[in-house]
């Protein structure tokens, strides 16, 4: 087999779900956010696994994934849609059953027009500048709004992985000014939010990358785990190189094993002459640029050319593996690819 193995363990998302949860605290709901087909891992599994751990309501980023995730999960659950109400989404919102979290007054015109009575929810601007409605365009439509019982109020915060960031207590404080009294249950914190503090939950979380075992949830258990399989080794003597543009050269005989794997599977080019992969936590260096399809390895220090190489693993984690490519572990996850031959254990949490 020449694909690599992206083994998903879903007894550590559910683990991880659990800990968020208790971290959210006591009367709060613990919601999922499972968009970008469930960060890279498989939107319809992870999501399975944590219904049966008791998540009862999921995030999307689109109504395509809303009404994939209904598909798999029944009409139990409630699946709310971050874009909102969407030119040419009222059939799939209103035959699915799904929540928009209308995000100006236009969408929420066209949701009441076009599905009076259907559940939705309002997302709120309080400084991220991406999504959601302004003070002063909340404050004209609040009393309408309100008066058709919305769902859900939320807004998103900017800057949660940096904890003293003034940003944090400047988005608190007008999320408060904005919805206080509102009478609706209120959602402002990720994962991120959910480590800021109680004064930060509200009453529902929606985790994200911390389910699968990102930062900024340093406790989390890595729930993904990538093996590479060896099409070759060979020799090479002092002198010679390896991949394109000769980037890396041996300057002793060296013993180079080349992956099936590359830029097209999501391991970013960044990576060349700086990341690592492992064999049984010995450490192997990349050498050379990562290729669409290839990438070359020093296994001159282990005793025997192994059957494959792992990057994803214990020693290793995403943010690990993001931090060589100079990127982010939301990058890593939601890049692997479809070659991948995907294996999933555990799940009945």
């Amino acid at each position: 087999m020449a694909t690599g193995i992206l083994t998903i363990d879903l007894d550590a998302l559910v683990r991880n779900w659990k800990a968020l949860d208790r971290a959210s605290g006591a009367g709060v709901e613990t919601a999922a956010v499972v968009k970008a087909d469930g960060y890279g891992l498989g939107a319809v599994q992870v999501a399975r696994a944590l219904a049966r751990a008791g998540a009862r309501r999921f995030f999307v980023a689109v109504a395509e994934e809303g009404a994939a995730l209904r598909d798999a999960l029944g009409r139990g659950p409630e699946i709310c849609v971050f874009s909102g109400h969407m030119a040419g989404d009222t059939d799939m919102i209103g035959d699915l059953d799904l929540i928009p979290m209308l995000n100006s007054i236009d969408q929420l015109t066209r949701h009441f027009e076009a599905l009076p009575g259907h559940g939705f929810g309002i997302q709120l601007d309080t400084g991220m500048n991406r999504l959601g409605m302004e003070p002063a365009e909340w404050a004209a439509v609040a009393e309408i709004a309100l008066a058709a019982e919305p769902r859900l109020i939320m807004s998103h915060l900017a800057c949660a992985d940096e904890p003293d960031h003034a940003m944090n207590a400047r988005q608190l404080d007008l999320f408060r000014a904005m919805t206080d009294g509102a009478g609706v249950p209120r959602s402002l914190s990720a994962t991120g939010g959910i480590l800021l503090g109680a004064d930060y939950h509200f009453d529902i979380t929606r985790p994200g990358v911390g389910l699968y075992g990102g930062l900024p949830f340093d406790d989390a258990a890595p729930v993904a785990h990538l093996s590479l399989p060896v099409i070759q080794t060979r020799a090479l003597e002092p002198g010679e190189t390896a991949g394109y543009g000769c980037t890396w050269t041996a300057e002793t005989p060296a013993t180079i094993a080349t992956v099936a794997a590359g830029y097209a599977d999501g391991l970013i080019r960044a990576m060349g002459n700086r990341g690592h992969l492992f064999h049984e936590g010995t450490p192997c260096a990349i050498v050379g640029r990562v290729s669409m399809d290839l990438i070359t390895v020093d296994i001159t220090h282990l005793p025997a050319p192994p059957r494959a190489l792992d990057i994803l693993c214990p020693d290793q984690t995403v943010d690990d593996l993001a931090n060589d490519a100079g990127t982010i572990g939301y990058e890593i996850l939601t890049s692997l690819g479809a070659r991948y031959q995907r294996r999933y254990t555990g799940g009945m949490a």
